[in-house]
């Protein structure tokens, strides 16, 4: 299969994939206990010409399947409707606080990647006391829900020492924010830290007792180059496979940690959002995200057979 006919497939697939999210995200809104009238009225009695009203606003009164396609239809030219709560429209308010938590994920991210892989390729290299050292600091991180991890480095470094901010986001320009976000970004990656780490020494160590390696230090290559060639490399592979799983677990984490620092992101919105029942603002913060996962999930599968060669397109049984 070529990589172009491949590509479009998968894109296929995930549009595909993308509607059925989004009849099970409108499907579960219309089935869960409530609606937008009881909340506007607030238990209060309302005439039923105010009643009509709402229900008219929200077409309540229409079967399922009609408001379904009104609501998807209005998705498709980026009309996710208004929101209950804050009265404004819904795409007005993911705009407001959709860059704070993607540059939380971002920043989250790079200190994944970096700290993760340092940790795994050494304790995979090293090995003896200091492949035990990283083994228990991982088991640590991975024991450390983001919540808790949240709480100890406010302490810490916010209310002790002083040193960054304990809540908001920073409304100062890239540099305030970056200062804002660092508590959090740290508290978001801690566990995927462990994770990754523990990934790739596996990976690294079974790499490191395949043959093609026992070859190259036959023939006198370098240690460092066949950890760097023969090793990392091909380790990569099992590596970029968790990219999916880290990016989710990224998506799904802030909810808790921009509760815990107070910011204004995606994740808090869908706190409150879900509190108060704004169906709206829920239904398309759901969308989002699986859209999202499901666009790592495909860059994944496009990028991991450029990187493990062994991985024929379509599958990644070489690299899992």
């Amino acid at each position: 299969m070529s990589f172009v006919r491949f590509a479009v497939r998968r894109v296929a697939e995930m549009a595909a994939t993308l509607l059925t999210a989004s009849f099970v995200v409108f499907g579960a809104m219309y089935l869960a206990p409530g609606n937008p009238a009881s909340f506007l009225l607030a238990g209060r009695s309302a005439s039923p010409e105010a009643l009509a009203s709402i229900n008219a606003q929200y077409h309540l009164d229409d079967p399922f399947l009609v408001r379904y396609f009104r609501w998807l239809g209005d998705v498709l030219q980026g009309d996710f409707g208004r929101s209950i709560t804050y009265r404004t429209d819904v795409s007005r308010l993911l705009a407001d606080r959709l860059p704070t938590t993607l540059l939380l994920i971002v920043m989250s991210l790079v200190v994944v990647v970096a700290v993760g892989l340092l940790l795994g390729r050494i304790a995979a290299v090293r090995g003896g006391a200091t492949d035990s050292a990283v083994l228990v600091t991982t088991t640590f991180a991975v024991g450390t829900p983001s919540f808790v991890a949240a709480v100890l480095l406010q302490g810490l470094f916010a209310v002790n020492l002083g040193w960054f901010p304990s809540s908001g986001a920073g409304d100062g320009g890239l540099g305030d924010m970056l200062w804002h976000l660092t508590l959090p970004s740290v508290a978001l990656a801690l566990y995927l830290i462990g994770m990754l780490a523990r990934v790739t020494r596996s990976a690294m160590l079974e790499a490191l007792d395949s043959d093609h390696v026992t070859v190259a230090r036959s023939r006198g290559v370098p240690e460092r180059q066949v950890v760097r060639r023969h090793v990392f490399r091909n380790s990569l592979g099992t590596v970029l496979t968790t990219g999916g799983l880290i990016v989710s677990t990224l998506l799904v984490c802030t909810i808790l940690v921009e509760t815990a620092f107070s910011i204004g992101g995606i994740g808090q919105l869908l706190e409150l959002s879900t509190t108060t029942k704004d169906f709206p603002t829920v239904q398309a913060i759901s969308l989002i995200i699986v859209a999202l996962f499901m666009a790592v999930n495909l860059v994944v599968d496009l990028l991991l057979p450029l990187v493990d060669p062994r991985v024929t397109l379509g599958t990644r049984s070489a690299a899992v």
